[in-house]
């Protein structure tokens, strides 16, 4: 007897399968939501480092609340031998040329007992100058505190150079700092190599007319600068006359452009820029924590206006504000609010802001 077999019904059958035009659009498809997706991603990522910016510098703009209640004055932008004449002990190492000296320490080294989480201030020797031996290991730490989370060129400590470039040796010893993204504000002049043995110096008594008066130095940064930081400031609460809301006391540096430390200043050093420009180049020690805003020296653009750089303008100054954050950078007042400060802000409006004495009338509608 002969058996019927059935033939299954899918016998015979092509599998489904895509076509090489469905592939195609699959893929397509899978590459537009992946290019829609990944500027979202890194926006949120960009949003956190922000926001973790931000905090930053309100910390630092509580502590130094803290260092004046603790001090009854503002910390100094760095401590330094005070000299008149450019004379000091052989063991301070005074820069001949712009009269720093030790001991060094800046103001970040200063805040350091007054942030959270900061171990290290235990290990800093205050009584003996930066480059001592004993410091050597301390100095060259590496502080969360003190680092955007958006800046790039490094987190690690740097290697202090001198005006060459090379690297700056004191008793025979390099020199390494820990490294800050976060700089201090002179206000709208500077003083850097030319409060030295430079007798005299050129300072605005008006921005919008641009007019001058000149000032005899003898060493004293506080003839020049209009910001509440400078080489042996005492800044006080008092001293604030455009008020404390009204006066940028911090603000961002990537070391992108340069490098700068919470530690403080060494006599002989300079900073360098990390790109150049046609208006940047190698400034003296003070750059290693302090920036202006301009103008200063009576210095004047080729149209007769003074030179005011605000957070990432194009002069890439060493001495200048500096953030990779998308539109602008963040600033700290003196009251220890945080605001975001355009790349777009007025110029006048970013000088007013910068001074904490000249009496100008600030108008935030221009921020």
């Amino acid at each position: 007897m002969i058996q019927k077999t059935e033939t299954p019904a899918f016998a015979g059958r092509r599998r489904p399968a895509f076509t090489l035009i469905e592939l195609v659009v699959v893929i397509a498809i899978i590459g537009i939501l992946v290019g829609l997706l990944l500027p979202a991603v890194q926006a949120a990522r960009e949003a956190a480092r922000r926001m973790s910016c931000s905090n930053r510098l309100r910390q630092i703009g509580l502590a130094t609340q803290n260092y004046h209640a603790a001090y009854k004055q503002f910390p100094a932008g760095y401590v330094s031998h005070a000299t008149s004449d450019g004379s000091a002990p052989a063991a301070v190492q005074m820069d001949p040329l712009t009269w720093d000296a030790g001991p060094g320490w800046g103001w970040g080294a200063a805040l350091m007992a007054f942030a959270e989480g900061n171990s290290v201030v235990s290990e800093l020797r205050s009584d003996q100058p930066i480059w001592s031996p004993a410091n050597a290991s301390a100095i060259a730490t590496t502080v969360p505190l003190f680092l955007c989370p958006s800046a790039t060129g490094g987190d690690e400590p740097f290697t202090v150079q001198d005006q060459s470039g090379a690297a700056l040796r004191i008793a025979g010893r390099e020199i390494r700092l820990g490294r800050s993204h976060y700089v201090a504000s002179h206000g709208q002049e500077s003083c850097w190599g030319e409060c030295g043995s430079a007798a005299t110096g050129e300072v605005f008594t008006n921005i919008y007319t641009a007019t001058t008066r000149i000032v005899a130095i003898d060493g004293d940064a506080g003839r020049v600068a209009d910001g509440p930081f400078f080489r042996n400031s005492k800044t006080r609460f008092r001293d604030i006359l455009d008020g404390t809301t009204n006066t940028i006391f911090f603000g961002e540096h990537s070391s992108a452009l340069s490098e700068k430390t919470w530690v403080g200043v060494v006599p002989g050093a300079y900073t360098h820029p990390g790109f150049r420009s046609p208006e940047n180049g190698p400034d003296a020690a003070a750059t290693l924590t302090l920036v202006h805003a301009g103008p200063s020296g009576g210095e004047l653009d080729i149209t007769g206006h003074p030179i005011i750089h605000p957070v990432n303008f194009p002069t890439y100054h060493v001495g200048q504000m500096f953030s990779q954050h998308p539109g602008g950078g963040y600033v700290c007042m003196g009251d220890g609010s945080v605001n975001f400060v355009s790349n777009f802000v007025d110029l006048f409006l970013w000088a007013e802001m910068s001074s904490m004495d000249e009496h100008e009338v600030i108008d935030w509608e221009k921020l």
